[in-house]
């Protein structure tokens, strides 16, 4: 499955394409903010998610601080993200839960994080990996999903079943980046729709399973 040599590859090219928002924002080494603006990633173009997370931390970036918003008010800032009326309601709660519960401090263990409503397991694992600098599992997004099906990795229906797979086979020295690469190479070279396939770096190693038409 060449899985060394296409990870190998795909850090090379890595530092040419921007990186996503959650990726940036991850670099304050902030799990507050990483859950927040992740959740707000949900469904929504990466570059709807960059803009409304700044306005978003411009204004409040402690859960004290949200719960003093009215959701509203949360709602102007993170227009227009999918479902901007019912992820400003989410955050709200999770910040009261955080509060409550938490002393205010986002949960570092998986199985914390997924009690928090509205977290799944895609963003339990981002906070764990991007935000708190643990590795324990493969945070598994569409991009990661698509990609490891379409290179022959793992022959799957979801984005779990998908993360499952992945940790049997992919070496963990590589789980922590594997979402980073694998979301950067999603958005601007193997796009879920007509994948830029002459272009693609990996192309040799790709046995493009499931792709119809590609460019």
């Amino acid at each position: 499955m060449y899985i060394d040599k296409v990870i190998e590859i795909l850090k090379k090219n890595h530092k040419t394409f921007k990186k996503p928002v959650v990726t940036e924002i991850s670099e304050e080494r902030n799990p507050f903010k990483v859950l927040i603006s992740c959740l707000l990633s949900l469904r929504t173009r990466d570059e709807v998610t960059g803009k409304a997370s700044e306005r978003l931390f411009n204004i409040a970036d402690k859960p004290e601080e949200f719960l003093k918003l009215s959701s509203n008010k949360i709602e102007s800032l993170i227009y227009p993200v999918s479902f901007y009326k019912v992820k400003a309601k989410r955050i709200k709660e999770i910040c009261g839960v955080l509060i409550n519960k938490h002393d205010s401090k986002v949960p570092d263990s998986l199985e914390e994080l997924l009690k928090l409503k509205g977290v799944g397991r895609k963003t339990a694992g981002i906070v764990m990996c991007y935000g708190h600098n643990k590795t324990v599992s493969i945070p598994t997004d569409s991009h990661v999903h698509i990609l490891s099906n379409r290179l022959g990795w793992v022959k799957t229906k979801t984005p779990e079943q998908t993360e499952q797979e992945l940790m049997k086979i992919v070496p963990k020295k590589y789980w922590h980046d594997l979402n980073d690469l694998f979301v950067v190479f999603g958005q601007n070279i193997c796009l879920s729709v007509s994948p830029l396939c002459s272009k693609c770096p990996i192309n040799k190693y790709c046995p493009r399973i499931g792709v119809i038409k590609s460019r």
